[in-house]
């Protein structure tokens, strides 16, 4: 009886309010122990209010509405009569924060961060958050594989109730990835699986991309690839059984096992459609890529399921949805697949809005549309249409959305959001290249004059051997069909000697205009007339050539050329391709009856292929040829190829290669030919630390191949040099930059090399 009568006691006790308060009618309210704070923000929170009725209740519920703001460290009620009294203790305010010791992480955006959770000078200290920083900061060290991170944090009283918050940041060494072991592999060695991971034990260059240092988020990344590696090889069962993840004592090294389970490899038996398929069954089908019989890919099920949405989307069914349904024979180990299409609602697109374009005008990304108003919904419309933008060279970043309109089940909105590149500068300065070598420039460029997509550029180079002057005016849009026209006037003169080959002086002036004539989405023709003057100063130390060509032709020539080019341009975007082809076919013909009768021709042709995310193959070949007709014999020397530097054969000495003066005052000085064989192959790949699609640099591994052959030579590809090395290309604020490291590799006597190369303002293709 005893023990429960103690029992019901302390039930009692434990339901009775915290804070016992007699029920009354406040008629006065004083509140006690301020200092930073003021009254009225207590009356504020303060759930009682003059004329209200306290009960051990509503005190209870006015002391947690005090609380509650964070603002107190202690809070009670009593009463004198009718007033209520509230006695409360200010948290201290910080004074002041300090952080040391960090280096890993960038200080200001620390800060924004403390700042953002309630740790900034001024603010109220709160305990809960000043624990919760260090966790979340420990965090982010671990992320980063700090995983012997210690972080102190010292609280110092000082006057006025504040404080000094010390954080002091013990980083430690980061720890490595000391192996990574898959279990219960049998079809494929371990090395093989490894490869899809991007996690990995240190190399030579993991203090650039940081893949030797442990993140979750990665792991689960690479699980993912391990498992679409085996799904898209049969195995339809495979399963990662467990995953352990384990770091020595002394927190610098971890080990992580990956437990698999194969399970068999399945063979396709066949597939059907099902579902409204608006489309003949014939044509879906050959949208699908897989075959009875053959072995099961996840990826290639995927694909094809894309493949019938976007012909979908084509025809206006925007959110076309198709579903592979798999049917599992596990006895046998096949799989049958029945592709469920649902087309949804066919829909137009209502309105096409564009974000971002303020510098330059509507119409300018206007025209460049495909996919147009009131028109049914294009998927490949809409991609075109953002290629085409990007191809305009005057945006960093191109980005579509098509949400629905509301309140409509068949209309959505293109919306269009541009982030605009510096295109109109100014630019002066001194510099130094491999071909120019000291070189002064001043340009202005308006890319993108008034915001018109128009093209108006000026610009002034003196280097050790050419004084250059142009002016070039181009309106892409001349026509409403889009035919471009370009005006180009220029005076250069050239001191031959000083660039090392054919010793020779000359003073040219001349004027262009040019017209670009789309002839398909993709292809452009050429047309162009221009005129040249050419006067020429040799003496007895210049080339033989070049004197020969004087006293033959005399030193001053006028030239009518006309100009005749064709062009196939699919790439992805104009600085930085990652996908497309460039076919090119140029010819320069001087018009019968000038002063010199000559052609030259130019044929290129590259490729770029993405071999993932951050990987990028790019190949390409040239070759240039030109002669003489008519009265003239020859190709004006002046206008030989020439071969080697950093826009040609890197590793080799700019335009070194080829014909020499043989029999002349210089016989080693280049003095070019008529014909040039180029070509190159690249791996592209993103600048370690940089993301995959980083649009203002990267990196490549290269192979040049190229040669200049003179009058009367053969094409003979064995006489052709090769380089190899390793390019850092930077599309800077002055123009596009790219330094390269080669060495040749087939070097011959007489052969002229320099590792180090960089050019300036030459686009990247």
């Amino acid at each position: 009886m005893k023990v429960i009568s103690a029992v019901l006691l302390l039930c009692a006790l434990v339901a009775a309010p915290a804070y016992a308060i007699e029920s009354f009618v406040v008629k006065d309210i004083q509140v006690v122990g301020l200092q930073r704070i003021s009254a009225g923000t207590v009356f504020n929170y303060l759930p009682i209010k003059i004329g209200s009725t306290v009960t051990p209740r509503r005190a209870s519920d006015a002391i947690k509405a005090l609380f509650k703001t964070g603002f107190f460290r202690d809070v009670s009620l009593d009463r004198s009569g009718s007033t209520l009294i509230v006695k409360v203790v200010e948290r201290p305010s910080i004074a002041s924060i300090k952080i040391t010791g960090v280096k890993e992480l960038d200080k200001s955006t620390l800060n924004k961060g403390l700042e953002q959770v309630g740790l900034a000078k001024g603010r109220v200290l709160d305990k809960s958050v000043l624990d919760q920083m260090e966790q979340e900061l420990k965090g982010q060290y671990f992320a980063r594989g700090y995983y012997a991170v210690k972080v102190k944090t010292t609280v110092t009283p000082r006057p006025r109730n504040r404080v000094a918050v010390d954080i002091a940041v013990s980083e430690g060494q980061v720890a490595k990835i000391r192996q990574i072991t898959i279990v219960g592999n049998h079809s494929f060695p371990e090395k093989e699986l490894l490869g899809t991971f991007k996690l990995s034990t240190p190399t030579l260059f993991s203090f650039l991309t940081k893949n030797d240092q442990y993140s979750k988020q990665q792991l689960a990344g690479d699980l993912e690839n391990l498992r679409a590696f085996y799904q898209d090889r049969g195995f339809l069962n495979f399963n990662i059984d467990s995953t352990e993840v384990s770091i020595t004592p002394d927190k610098r090294q971890i080990y992580i096992t990956v437990n698999i389970s194969e399970g068999r490899r399945y063979m396709v038996s066949g597939y059907k459609l099902a579902g409204n398929l608006i489309l003949p069954e014939a044509v879906l089908k050959s949208l699908i890529s897989i075959e009875p019989g053959s072995v099961f890919s996840r990826q290639k099920v995927v694909d094809s399921s894309k493949r019938i949405s976007g012909r979908l989307g084509d025809l206006g069914y925007a959110f076309a949805n198709v579903n592979a349904v798999p049917e599992i024979d596990r006895k046998n180990a096949r799989v049958a697949f029945t592709f469920y299409v649902d087309p949804g609602r066919r829909v137009y697109v209502r309105r096409v809005n564009f974000i971002g374009n303020n510098s330059t005008d509507d119409d300018v990304l206007r025209r460049e549309m495909r996919q147009f108003e009131g028109a049914w919904f294009s998927a490949s419309n809409i991609k075109l249409s953002r290629r085409r933008l990007q191809r305009l060279g005057l945006f960093d970043n191109v980005n579509v959305e098509t949400p629905a309109v509301p309140g409509t089940s068949d209309e959505v909105d293109m919306d269009v959001a541009v982030k605009e590149r510096l295109v109109n500068n100014f630019m002066a300065g001194i510099g130094y290249s491999d071909v120019d070598h000291l070189l002064l420039t001043a340009s202005v460029t308006f890319q993108n004059l008034f915001g018109t997509g128009k093209q108006l550029s000026t610009s002034v180079d003196t280097s050790s051997y050419d004084k250059h002057v142009d002016v070039t005016y181009t309106n892409p849009y001349y026509t409403m069909d889009g035919v471009s026209r370009s005006l180009t006037v220029y005076d250069s003169q050239i001191n031959a000697s000083a660039a090392y080959i054919a010793a020779y002086n000359s003073s040219t002036v001349g004027a262009a205009v040019l017209y670009g004539i789309p002839i398909g989405e993709f292809r452009t023709l050429n047309l162009g007339l221009g005129f040249e003057r050419v006067a020429l100063t040799v003496n007895t130390s210049s080339a033989l050539v070049a004197q020969h060509f004087v006293a033959k032709y005399g030193p001053d020539n006028s030239v009518v050329k006309g100009t005749l080019g064709w062009e196939r341009n699919t790439l992805d975007n104009p600085i930085f391709p990652r996908k497309g082809t460039y076919q090119r076919l140029q010819a320069e013909v001087a018009v019968p009856g000038s002063d010199l009768e000559y052609y030259l021709m130019t044929m290129k042709a590259g490729a770029y292929h993405p071999l993932s995310p951050r990987y990028t193959l790019e190949a390409r070949a040239e070759y240039d040829f030109g002669g003489g007709y008519g009265n003239t014999q020859d190709l004006p020397f002046y206008k030989n190829f020439y071969a080697g530097g950093s826009s040609t054969v890197r590793g080799f000495s700019p335009e070194s290669l080829g014909p020499k003066d043989v029999g002349g005052p210089n016989p080693t000085l280049p003095i070019g030919g008529n014909r040039r064989v180029l070509a190159n192959a690249s791996l592209l790949f993103p600048v370690p630390g940089t993301a995959a699609d980083n649009k203002s640099m990267r990196l490549s591994v290269f192979t040049d191949a190229g040669m200049v052959y003179g009058t009367g030579q053969p094409v003979d590809l064995g006489q052709m040099r090769y380089a190899a090395g390793l390019a850092f290309h930077w599309y800077s604020p002055v123009g596009p930059l790219s330094i390269s490291v080669a060495t040749p590799l087939n070097k011959k006597p007489g052969d002229n090399t320099e590792m180090f190369q960089f050019s300036l303002g030459t686009t990247f293709q």
